[in-house]
């Protein structure tokens, strides 16, 4: 899957995110970078943003994401399997697992 199909796929999901109130950089393998800003009114998706500053950044392979994105892999399993690494807050990315994980597909 390429970037733009991900954040697509992100985007038919994304009805949980405006909660997040946070922003998180998905540093995806070979894909590239997707900054959401669930900051303000909608959420943002920006594609390889030229700054990457974000509270949370999740680094995870192209496969992964998707898997995460569409429910067929947990946020949770994904982090303890080392399949998910997290730098910045934690209670973000705890907060983003449970938004994600509450969703249905």
């Amino acid at each position: 899957m390429n970037i733009d199909e991900i954040i697509e796929l992100m985007k038919s999901r994304s009805s949980g995110l405006s909660e997040l109130n946070h922003t998180v950089l998905f540093d995806i393998d070979t894909v590239g970078k997707i900054l959401v800003d669930a900051t303000g009114n909608e959420v943002v998706f920006t594609r390889n943003p030229e700054d990457d500053e974000a509270e949370t950044t999740l680094i995870l392979s192209s496969e992964d994401m998707t898997s995460l994105i569409t429910g067929e892999l947990s946020p949770i399993a994904a982090y303890t399997m080392g399949k998910l690494k997290v730098h910045g807050s934690m209670g973000i990315a705890l907060k983003l697992s449970g938004i994600l994980e509450g969703q249905t597909t």
